[in-house]
């Protein structure tokens, strides 16, 4: 229903109080209804999840529709992130918000820092998910607060012109409010475990849960060491345990994300049940690094496989964790990602130890020949090291083609020496394409940055401080934070506006009209940034 028509619904219903109403103001109402859209997170999640499945029927049709995100650990992070995509972008459209465990572990956990190791409160990531959509609710409030106010300025002036653009604009308007892709780990915990946090997650908003396959009480960084896996049967459980959360909550279109951290996981915790030769927990084991031992031989204690006619002893190490052969990440890598889409996941994420695209190819190539339109979420990592890992890329490539390499050393490509080289051109020319590329070759739905947020904060609060502190003093936060947050049309310049002072006055005016006491008239400071 159009603005102007929801206002007169809205006086006909006060009209039925036979006066008792006469206080409230329909267009107020209207205004406060169209500033909270989004009632619940389940309102969010069904909302954002028909946005995902559009976006992936949208990117099978062509791979230049891949969508981007950027990890945010804090409401205000990810409200800034949207509001800057509008500025710059005029919309939202395939930009999405992505919530790591990494930095819910790093940052918001009661314990203080921690390792991405499953060890922070299961609680603190529904939490987060909630208090993202709660700042990106904010900031759809503070931006139409903004445009009725210019709409009473429209009509002041008696500009219908002006007045009758900007209720189209109110109309049209398009909110911050996008999909999240929230991190649930290995499940935090057995599947019941996983469904009940699934809950609470789809219930603050998340419309796609990315679930792994590691050991949930021996769960590793993805770009760490030491990664434990569990069985098929065991991880296609907590995927259908997913399913039904999206489902008894009726988000019906809900997307998994099934990560595979096969690639660089060596270990398992414990050896599948297997039923028949061929089957999952078969396939499985095949993987295990084993012995073959002649009738009567082993020590006591030996836990045995019998496979084809042959008895083989799986290599068991002191903590009790079984041993993978080498050189089958690829191959176990490829299996989770085919098993997984046959038992109800909508997209994959490998993990890879490098960002480079025939090696994602690869893995995808093969995954395509049985699943046609797989698709992948891919970790553009800070845990890589980009300027170097291309370089080398370019120099291997080079090599290849029998070019002279002379005036570089592979292992110290990641010299300011080497900055203006026709290599380190071509390595960026190469890191700017990849997301492209990667789309088009390596079947890469959605690219995000897991913790470019925690980066930029650290990296600009260093140079504030080494300013601030040092000789500039003053001068090192006005020409460096304040005079660029004015001349780039920052915001939260208006840090009170940004805050809700705004949208407080509005409703003050409303519920006391002209007794309303409002913080912002003439004298309030932030009138210097108008």
């Amino acid at each position: 229903m159009a603005y102007q028509d929801d206002i007169s619904s809205i006086a006909n219903l006060i009209k039925n109080y036979d006066g008792t109403w006469g206080g409230i103001d329909p267009e107020a109402v209207i205004r406060m209804r169209a500033q909270n859209r989004f009632k619940t997170g389940l309102d969010i999640a069904k909302y954002t999840a028909k946005i995902m499945r559009e976006d992936m029927a949208a990117y099978d049709a062509d791979p230049a529709n891949y969508t981007q995100s950027l990890g945010c650990w804090h409401g205000f992070v990810g409200q800034q992130k949207m509001i800057s995509i509008k500025k710059h972008f005029g919309e939202t459209k395939r930009k999405y918000l992505y919530l790591s465990g990494w930095m819910v572990a790093a940052l918001r956990s009661d314990f203080g820092p921690l390792p991405d190791q499953s060890m922070h409160e299961k609680t603190s990531v529904p939490a987060l998910i909630e208090e993202l959509y709660t700042f990106l609710k904010q900031a759809d409030a503070r931006e139409l607060g903004l445009m009725f106010r210019d709409i009473d300025a429209a009509r002041e002036a008696g500009d219908t012109a002006k007045e009758k653009e900007l209720l189209n604009a109110v109309d049209s308007y398009q909110t911050h409010v996008v999909p999240i892709i929230a991190d649930i780990d290995a499940g935090f915990g057995n599947a019941e475990a996983t469904y009940l946090l699934a809950k609470k997650m789809i219930e603050a908003g998340a419309c796609a849960l990315q679930i792994e396959n590691q050991v949930s009480d021996e769960k590793q960084c993805g770009h760490q060491d030491g990664k434990v896996t569990v069985p098929h049967e065991d991880f296609l459980a907590k995927i259908r345990a997913c399913r039904y959360a999206f489902l008894e909550l009726g988000v019906d279109d809900g997307i998994i994300v099934s990560r595979t951290d096969s690639l660089g996981a060596g270990l398992t915790k414990q050896i599948a049940y297997s039923r028949e030769a061929g089957d999952l927990g078969d396939q499985y084991n095949a993987f295990l690094d084993c012995d073959e031992l002649a009738p009567g031989e082993g020590a006591n204690g030996d836990v045995l496989i019998n496979r084809d006619g042959k008895l083989l002893r799986p290599k068991r190490l002191p903590s009790n964790l079984y041993q993978f052969r080498a050189g089958t990440g690829e191959d176990r890598c490829v299996l989770d990602c085919i098993t997984s889409l046959q038992h109800g996941a909508d997209l994959l994420w490998i993990e890879t130890e490098k960002p480079h695209v025939e090696q994602i190819a690869g893995m995808v190539d093969r995954i395509r020949e049985v699943i046609p339109n797989a698709k992948l979420v891919y970790n553009n990592s800070p845990s890589f090291n980009w300027t170097l890992n291309f370089r080398q890329q370019v120099f291997d490539a080079w090599e290849k083609e029998g070019k002279d390499l002379s005036d570089y050393d592979r292992d110290k490509l990641m010299s300011v020496d080497y900055d203006e080289t026709e290599l380190a051109v071509e390595a960026d020319k190469r890191i700017r394409s990849f997301q492209a590329d990667g789309s088009k070759r390596a079947g890469i739905f959605h690219h995000l940055i897991t913790l470019p947020t925690y980066h930029t904060a650290a990296l600009s609060t260093d140079n504030l401080a080494k300013r601030y502190f040092g000789d500039e003093a003053m001068l090192g936060y006005v020409k460096n934070v304040q005079r660029e947050e004015i001349r780039q049309s920052i915001a939260c310049v208006r840090h009170q506006n940004m805050a809700g002072s705004d949208i407080g006055d509005d409703h003050k005016e409303y519920f006391a009209g002209e007794a309303a006491l409002k913080a912002g008239g003439k004298d309030n400071t932030m009138n210097q940034f108008s």
